[in-house]
């Protein structure tokens, strides 16, 4: 099972909105593009990414403290704090903010890297299925929602194919609709789900978008 494999699943799972004009896929870079691409090439709708990233602990960087959104070079970022974390690891304002603007700087660059100055697609009033390759702590698709909204689609809703059960109930309260294949109990992390959790290159993503618009 790859990223590929689990987009192909996730697909099944989503075919009332296959063929759809009002229907656009937003996966979140890097590891969520390639599953967004197989759910955009089946339902035969546009795929784009939508740029977020996690705000990692110091040391720890797998484990989200935070996470950042941009909704496009217009709209000031979003960030998304998990305070619990931040609290228990001791985190300071400092330390918090200098991570911030680290992550704030990779933003701008896969901004350009991706889109090289093409806009964010046209949101208001479509159906936008945001994909991920797994949901942990939420804390990056949290603030993909709170960025995404700003542009206000008719809907939002989230498709991965592995998380923590919790997470997705969580979500179902903030967004129209969560699809997602499995939630393991007890969940031990995103990769283990996969037996190729091999790392998403910029080359690929890059790759992808571009055949996703051909």
């Amino acid at each position: 099972m790859n990223r590929y494999d689990a987009g192909q699943q996730l697909a099944e799972q989503l075919t009332a909105y296959a063929d759809r004009d009002d229907v656009l896929v937003m996966a979140l870079p890097r590891g969520g593009v390639p599953v967004g691409y197989e759910v955009a090439q089946w339902l035969h709708v546009p795929l784009d990414v939508f740029l977020v990233r996690k705000l990692g602990v110091p040391g720890q960087e797998e484990l989200a403290m935070g996470a950042i959104a941009a909704a496009g070079a217009a709209t000031k970022p979003i960030r998304v704090l998990n305070r619990d974390v931040i609290r228990s690891h001791t985190i300071t304002t400092d330390v918090l903010e200098t991570v911030t603007k680290r992550e704030l700087r990779e933003l701008e660059r896969r901004d350009q890297l991706y889109r090289g100055g093409r806009a964010v697609p046209t949101v208001a009033s479509r159906v936008v299925i945001l994909v991920d390759d797994g949901l942990a702590t939420g804390a990056t698709m949290r603030a993909a929602i709170a960025a995404l909204r700003v542009l206000k689609p008719a809907e939002i809703v989230i498709a991965v194919p592995v998380a923590v059960g919790d997470v997705c109930t969580a979500l179902t309260l903030v967004v129209d609709s969560v699809v997602c294949i499995a939630t393991p109990e007890p969940f031990y992390g995103v990769g283990l789900w996969y037996t190729d959790f091999s790392q998403t290159t910029d080359d690929e993503v890059r790759s992808l978008l571009a055949a996703s618009s051909c």
